[in-house]
């Protein structure tokens, strides 16, 4: 049992548990209404329940109920619960910190202010099921606010999901999109060309550059060293992966194994055989 504390709306109340004696955020659909202070509910098994203990990424969950409004944090709740449909069991925690990134995400769009996401794509293809997922946030927005949210606003949403449904922080994800992004641009400069995005090439090299630089954050390394054969074999796919590795250290801010090197090469040969082969018949 809950003792309500405050009536955030009809369908969201901030509760102290009999139990603990701990305050908790309560989403449902008509749990609020006409509910008072020091009422006694319960929530049902439809309700969402959030402690407000937790830390995020922007702040205590305690404070930041303050200053999100009830309908993103209902709206919030929704998209979770679509996450949890389509991959299982996922760290509802992150409803605050989404939430919070929809409130200013809403008003950007109120006051005309487009925001620039140059890593959407990227993002749409790396985190392919999280997008699918945060674009369900378009119709929920048009029907219950009359305003439409775009593809780069959307691609936020997905880095939330993606925190939700494993380990890493929304940064990190950030900073591996942004990793992905300058190799496959180094990779298009040294071939003279754009890489075909839709080939089964392409997919496997952005996946092989992800999983790299997860590697590379948790300190992880590859068994098999590749470097000797590929250096000898393939050389100017050697030379731009090794150019490559070398950005995401940067970017990443730590030091990838040489052993990355050699896979990272032949991933890059598969997609620009055609002109590396040209140039190193030179």
């Amino acid at each position: 049992m809950y003792r309500v504390k405050k009536v955030l709306n009809h369908n969201a109340v901030i509760g102290i548990q009999s139990g603990d004696n701990q305050a908790y955020l309560i989403l449902g659909k008509g749990i609020g209404f006409g509910k008072k202070v020091t009422e006694q509910i319960e929530a049902g098994p439809e309700a969402a329940v959030y402690s407000l203990q937790k830390s995020t990424d922007r702040g205590n969950a305690g404070e930041l109920v303050k200053s999100i409004s009830p309908v993103c944090l209902e709206i919030s709740n929704q998209i979770l619960d679509a996450a949890e449909q389509e991959f299982g069991k996922i760290d509802r925690d992150i409803l605050f910190p989404m939430a919070d990134h929809i409130e200013y995400a809403i008003k950007r769009i109120k006051g005309r202010e487009q925001i620039s996401n140059p890593l959407t794509e990227d993002i749409r293809v790396l985190f392919h099921m999280e997008y699918k997922v945060a674009e369900q946030i378009i119709p929920i927005l048009e029907e219950r606010m009359g305003i439409r949210m775009d593809a780069d606003e959307v691609g936020y949403i997905a880095l939330h999901i993606h925190s939700a449904i494993g380990d890493e922080k929304v940064s990190h994800a950030m900073q591996v999109a942004q990793a992905v992004r300058e190799c496959i641009s180094l990779i298009e400069q040294e071939i003279g060309r754009p890489i075909d995005v839709m080939s089964l090439a392409y997919n496997r090299l952005m996946n092989h550059i992800r999983y790299m630089a997860a590697r590379a954050m948790k300190g992880e390394a590859l068994k098999v060293n590749m470097n000797d054969y590929m250096g000898v074999k393939f050389p100017n796919a050697f030379r731009v992966a090794e150019n490559v590795c070398r950005q995401v250290g940067r970017i990443l801010h730590c030091e990838l194994g040489e052993v990355e090197i050699g896979y990272l090469a032949m991933h890059i040969g598969r997609v620009a055989n055609e002109e590396l082969d040209a140039k190193e018949g030179e």
